[in-house]
């Protein structure tokens, strides 16, 4: 990537998979890479409709556990996390990243513009709608097995996974 660079890299991908390489914009490094690595390793296949990641059929047996919370303290837990990131700098991260020209990928990332503009509270919100919409999607999930962790300890937690894997 760093001798040939990220459009000559997407040329490789346009010839050796179109069909992935029409998904990810040419200035994308991290995301041609990666797409081409799979290329390579044969692991790379076209689209055919919805993921079938999560279905019946998987080759092995495996137990899918979506970690839950009551919403009020999942809205606690992100704006805690929100002031940290900005206490550790993050506002000041995200304005160099604009100004050494991000890439739409970038741009698109939960917290980039509203961090751009100074508006923290928006941050905050949008990292809650988008952890809601988390939890819609892995609900629809077939044989998800929800585990609540509200005011529950990690150990204890593990100790639930772990005793559904058995």
């Amino acid at each position: 990537a760093q001798e040939h660079g990220s459009a000559a890299l997407h040329a490789q991908l346009t010839r050796r998979a179109p069909w992935a390489a029409a998904r990810i914009e040419p200035g994308d490094r991290t995301r041609v890479v990666r797409a081409l690595e799979l290329v390579e390793l044969g692991a790379l296949e076209p689209r055919r409709g919805d993921s079938e990641l999560w279905t019946a059929q998987m080759r092995h047996p495996t137990l899918l556990a979506g970690l839950t919370m009551e919403r009020e303290a999942l809205r606690g837990l992100i704006a805690q996390r929100v002031e940290a990131m900005v206490a550790a700098g993050a506002e000041a991260e995200v304005r160099r990243a604009d100004a050494a020209g991000a890439s739409r990928t970038a741009r698109a990332a939960v917290g980039f513009r509203e961090l751009l503009a100074g508006d923290i509270e928006a941050m905050k919100r949008r990292s809650f709608q988008y952890a809601k919409r988390q939890l819609t999607w892995m609900r629809k999930l077939a044989g998800v097995r929800e585990i609540d962790v509200t005011g529950r300890r990690a150990a204890e937690v593990a100790a639930e996974v772990l005793a559904g894997v058995g």
